[in-house]
């Protein structure tokens, strides 16, 4: 059963996210982050960051305008293929993509089929209008990107990116000569995109505007076939599910073996093996929650050599919330065929095009999907019980009663961990705000009470076992900074 419906009323009563311009009714696929959420969100980026820019001394993060110029998209192939399938109800106008009023009808995955295809299907099943039962009109398509007029006398024609992608190939050659010309170069932005969806859906899953994290890997293709550091990864188990190959199971099979029977480049799967690492590692993520799929030839971009989504098992099922993608040259070469700036470079004495490695994943799904995953029935209701290192607060400090001296000693210890993202409360009873706080997913929660004033020490409660000791203020810092990494 999803937990969608529970989720969106935490979410809106602890402040994760709301509807955008919610005073004015709100516009379909477009969401604020509240306080918690915006902490959280923050964090996810945070870890992110040091995870992927840390893997070679040669990725850097870079911040590009989210409007660009319309020869980008020429270039990017994005003007003419861009593309959403969308179906209109003749009778009351609903509009929805046509893929997925078939996969809701159907339980099939329908993407990347062409209009006449899907056409075909919706006739052959008499699929008919969710909302009134009228009957569709054809399959057509709608171009998902945001024009805008930039300027006053003779504006030019801009575009809202529709991914922060084209941010990093547009300034390849600047970042290359700058960085003293080597390769690989990583060029990493976390950013917003923007897209005209159908038919946002999901809440975080599918928006108008959201966030992306992306790394930009720009290598010598002669080179695909090795990583200097492949050795680290060859006998760790990737998890995988291959429609191409007939594997219809999640797989474990090592590095090297993935190498060898999905018939996939070592410099390939080096940065796959890391992505499941982060998930594993540093996100905390039930292995049996991860999984790479493979995309068949008619879901994934044709530029796209080789395309693993990243999903995770949510309680409708799994989501995609990133993916691996090898696009060759072709973002480079087409930038090099409509500006006419020579893309190439001179590395390991030869001039070539860079191709690319892309490492793309979907922010806000990420928290979302952090969300459902976390989503648990405590004692007092519903609760998030976070990877500690992912949650909104490290930690809440609570005077026990509101007298005698304890919210002064709160107070101090509240400014003893400054370091930590803390939250201070003395309203209403202890019992409530334990609740409050494990609603919002907050793991530990210190109490300050008389026998704090007598020994200098207080209680630490852990939000999943609820269970309490009691830690020296000296050491307190300690104390949590150990337990937020186990």
């Amino acid at each position: 059963m999803s937990n969608t419906a529970e989720i969106e009323k935490i979410a809106l009563r602890r402040g994760f996210f709301f509807p955008s311009s919610e005073i004015y009714g709100g516009l379909s696929g477009l969401y604020d982050y509240g306080p918690l959420g915006t902490l959280m969100k923050r964090k996810w980026e945070g870890l992110w960051r040091r995870f992927f820019l840390g893997l070679d001394e040669n990725f850097y993060e870079i911040e590009a305008a989210d409007i660009m110029h319309e020869g980008v998209f020429i270039a990017s192939g994005h003007l003419q293929s861009f593309v959403d399938p969308v179906v209109k109800c003749k009778k009351c106008g609903y509009a929805e993509r046509a893929d997925h009023i078939l996969e809701d009808v159907l339980q099939e995955k329908f993407e990347g089929l062409s209009p006449q295809q899907l056409d075909e299907i919706i006739k052959k099943h008499n699929i008919k209008c969710p909302k009134c039962g009228g009957a569709f009109q054809e399959v057509g398509i709608l171009n998902m990107m945001f024009p805008l007029n930039v300027g006053v006398d003779k504006p030019a024609r801009a575009y809202l990116r529709p991914e922060t992608a084209q941010g990093a190939y547009v300034n390849f050659r600047r970042a290359f000569e700058v960085l003293r010309k080597k390769l690989p170069l990583g060029l990493a932005i976390i950013g917003k995109a923007y897209r005209n969806e159908i038919s946002p859906r999901n809440l975080l899953i599918r928006m108008r505007e959201f966030t992306q994290a992306e790394l930009q890997i720009f290598f010598n293709p002669k080179k695909i076939d090795e990583h200097p550091d492949f050795n680290e990864v060859k006998d760790y188990p990737l998890r995988i599910y291959s429609e191409e190959k007939k594997l219809k199971f999640t797989e474990e099979l090592s590095s090297s073996q993935v190498c060898k029977e999905q018939n996939l480049p070592e410099f390939y799967v080096y940065y796959m093996a890391k992505i499941q690492q982060f998930y594993l590692d540093v996100l905390k993520i039930d292995p049996k929650k991860f999984r790479f799929r493979e995309l068949s030839k008619e879901e994934r971009a044709f530029y796209n050599k080789y395309h693993w989504d990243v999903e995770l098992e949510l309680s409708d099922g799994f989501r995609e919330v990133g993916g691996i993608h090898y696009r060759t040259d072709h973002d480079l070469s087409g930038h090099q065929k409509v500006s006419k700036q020579d893309m190439s470079v001179f590395a390991d004495a030869e001039k070539f095009v860079p191709h690319v490695l892309e490492l793309s994943f979907g922010v806000d799904r990420n928290i979302f999907a952090l969300m459902d995953l976390s989503l648990k029935k405590g004692k007092e209701g519903m609760i998030f019980a976070f990877p500690k290192i992912a949650a909104p607060y490290d930690a809440a400090v609570f005077p026990l009663v509101s007298k005698n001296g304890l919210p002064e000693k709160a107070r101090e210890i509240f400014g003893i961990l400054s370091g930590f993202t803390m939250l201070y409360d003395e309203s209403g009873s202890i019992g409530r705000r334990y609740a409050r706080q494990d609603e919002a997913g907050t793991p530990f929660c210190i109490t300050v009470d008389h026998q704090t004033l007598e020994d200098n020490t207080v209680t630490v409660r852990d939000r999943d076992t609820t269970k309490q000791v009691r830690v020296g203020i000296n050491e307190l810092a300690e104390k949590i900074s150990e337990m937020l990494s186990e």
